[in-house]
């Protein structure tokens, strides 16, 4: 199952890529755990200077910026993909 995580203190931005993330996931059919992560001090650990931030399965894919929902879908499949291409 593939961990997204949104990165990000709660703002109108981090909560319309959580909306975008979870219809994107939908949208690919694949199961996934959309986690919501507000503390500052995680964030900034994963790298985040801009918030929102997008992680697919620990790789940060996305920050500063709201993706378009294409984008989020071409960004969990190309995660996917590199996953598949690896094992």
């Amino acid at each position: 199952m593939l961990k997204i995580q949104v990165l990000g203190p709660g703002c109108a931005n981090c909560q319309r890529l959580e909306t975008l993330t979870r219809q994107a996931v939908a949208g690919l059919g694949v199961e996934a755990e959309v986690e919501k992560v507000t503390d500052m001090r995680q964030i900034m650990a994963r790298g985040v200077m801009a918030t929102p931030g997008l992680a697919v399965n620990d790789k940060l894919v996305s920050t500063g910026r709201v993706p378009s929902a294409s984008e989020v879908m071409a960004l969990i499949a190309n995660v996917l993909a590199e996953e598949d291409a690896g094992s």
